[in-house]
């Protein structure tokens, strides 16, 4: 591994997710909810800053291309695990498993294209990075909590976070078809 500032980056997302759970089951103090939201909205720039500085920095490696995939998606199922034990129910059960299940099955996807040598076929597309906004902006609502002033930070998180599930599966299936020739390989 490259000890260099994106990977630093990276390993620094991991690291907030324990930091992040107790925040979010720490007894009420008031302030839970800006903790919480604030380690997930640094974890999110620190994403966007890791991957900009590996770039700029020409610092792209083996190691981070690999981690920081990993890093998003263990933060964001972590999220939203902790967000439908706190609202129990299919309302926030279901998209949360339909975003859990597509990253899932989309990593498995890349890495068995990955083996049979079609790995470009399905590499990160603009669809999936409008998903990842909507995704974060969801689920940074929902951790809020509170309304901030007349903004009603909730409804717009469950919002978003329905936008999310429907962009997970259009961009599942926009990752299935693009890979669907070398899956039905005889």
């Amino acid at each position: 591994m490259q000890w260099n500032i994106p990977n630093i980056l990276t390993l620094f997302r991991i690291v907030l997710i324990p930091v992040f759970v107790v925040a979010f089951y720490w007894p009420e103090s008031g302030w839970n909810h800006v903790i919480t939201t604030s380690i997930f909205f640094v974890a999110g720039i620190s994403d966007w800053f890791d991957g900009y500085l590996a770039r700029k920095l020409n610092q792209q490696s083996a190691f981070g291309a690999f981690l920081d995939p990993v890093a998003d998606k263990l933060m964001v199922a972590v999220a939203l695990i902790l967000l439908v034990g706190a609202d129990p129910g299919a309302f926030t059960a279901v998209p949360a498993a339909i975003i859990i299940g597509r990253e899932i099955t989309i990593s498995a996807l890349r890495e068995w294209m990955a083996q049979v040598g079609d790995n470009a076929k399905v590499k990160v597309s603009n669809i999936g990075k409008i998903k990842t906004a909507a995704q974060m902006l969801a689920v940074g609502f929902l951790l809020y909590r509170a309304p901030v002033g007349a903004f009603p930070t909730t409804e717009i998180g469950y919002g978003l976070l329905y936008l999310a599930a429907a962009l997970t599966l259009w961009s599942m299936v926009v990752y299935l078809r693009a890979a669907w020739s070398s899956l039905t390989k005889a």
